[in-house]
């Protein structure tokens, strides 16, 4: 049996999953994950491969969002129709609304690779076809479910974009289907949003496989393609939209990820993160990895409900939103924070700082009601 110190990097993580298969990582998990980059919990929770659904609920937060069967179904119906005869009605959107001289239209399946449907090995063969586009070497129009690399906490995560397209303008482009409308050209901006924010991921990892193969980034454009449907029919409608702002904001985040392992290695050698094991057993793990909760984690993470009722038990800044968290540095509970004001309890060295922002703050109120 190997010793500890010759175990691989991320044997501990496979340890605390348990038998059951890795959950991969996707672009709305990476998204998800630096929308709250300080958070410990979801950084191992992620790398670990935890279905997090099935872990909350099986210390009894079963989580009460996501998408419908409904809504699920309609994005797929959507997305046969784009991809429908070679990606006849994406190459129509080249030709017809971004004004792409497509003489033919080249596309390459990369949902499997010879039979194979491996990640690293469709990876691969990703690289290699990118390679010689960008080389010049081939022509391809479109690459179907092509498969990127992107470090995350110290974790090689494998992602598949829709498409990738080189035509427009010459530069590679990373193309999204999605099944919201957009009505007289205008699609919901916080669907757009998210879109933006997931092709800002697929960006970055298009990136590093043309680092990797040592090629010119400029060949990478920042912006991606979104294809919707147009009004209210099923008809495609494309888009391109900017990135920068987003690529500028994920690449800060993920420069701010903690180590999944290094986490991880803090642990008890007891710890587990097994869905099939005790309730008691899964919340004592997870109560040992360091939360950081903020009200808007109900949206996107599927532990939300469970990091909230402990926040509340223990009466953290961090249930009243990250920024009267990040304003009371040092200081665990909006008790201990009242105590301060009322001279009951006196703050200590690290939370002198934030005790004097507060007796500022009430100064100030007091004032403003005196004359109000």
């Amino acid at each position: 049996m190997p010793s500890q110190q010759s175990e691989p990097p991320d044997g501990r993580l496979a340890r605390l999953r348990g038998p059951q298969p890795p959950q991969p990582y996707t672009a709305r998990k990476i998204t998800a994950l630096t929308a709250n980059p300080a958070c410990a919990r979801r950084a191992v929770l992620d790398a670990t491969g935890v279905d997090k659904a099935l872990l909350a609920q099986q210390v009894g937060y079963e989580p009460r969002f996501g998408q419908s069967p409904f809504a699920l179904a309609r994005e797929q119906a959507f997305h046969g129709l784009v991809k429908w005869g070679g990606y006849a009605e994406l190459i129509r959107l080249l030709r017809e609304q971004l004004s792409v001289p497509v003489a033919e239209a080249h596309v390459t399946d990369l949902n499997e690779v010879g039979g194979n449907t491996a990640l690293h090995v469709r990876e691969r063969e990703t690289r290699r076809l990118i390679a010689h586009v960008a080389s010049g070497q081939d022509v391809r129009l479109i690459l179907d479910r092509p498969v990127l690399t992107l470090e995350v906490a110290g974790q090689t995560a494998y992602l598949e974009p829709d498409a990738l397209t080189h035509r427009i303008d010459g530069k590679f482009h990373a193309v999204l289907i999605r099944s919201f409308a957009a009505i007289d050209g205008q699609a919901n901006p916080t669907a757009v949003a998210e879109a933006a924010k997931q092709a800002a991921v697929y960006v970055l990892a298009l990136r590093r496989a043309f680092n990797t193969a040592g090629l010119p980034t400029e060949q990478i454009s920042h912006k991606f393609l979104l294809v919707c449907p147009k009004d209210f029919s099923n008809r495609p409608y494309g888009r391109l939209i900017d990135l920068r702002q987003e690529l500028d904001a994920l690449q800060f985040q993920l420069s701010r990820l903690r180590r999944a392992e290094d986490l991880a290695a803090g642990l008890p050698e007891t710890a587990t993160l097994d869905t099939t094991r005790r309730a008691d057993e899964l919340s004592s793990s997870i109560e040992a990895l360091d939360a950081s909760y903020a009200p808007s984690c109900l949206s996107f993470c599927e532990m939300a409900r469970y990091c909230r009722d402990e926040a509340d038990g223990c009466a953290s800044p961090a249930r009243l939103g990250s920024g009267v968290r990040n304003n009371l540095p040092g200081i665990d509970s909006t008790r201990t924070a009242l105590d301060y004001l009322d001279g009951v309890a006196a703050p200590g060295e690290a939370e002198a700082e934030a005790a004097d922002l507060l007796r500022a703050a009430a100064r100030l109120r007091r004032l403003r009601r005196g004359a109000a």
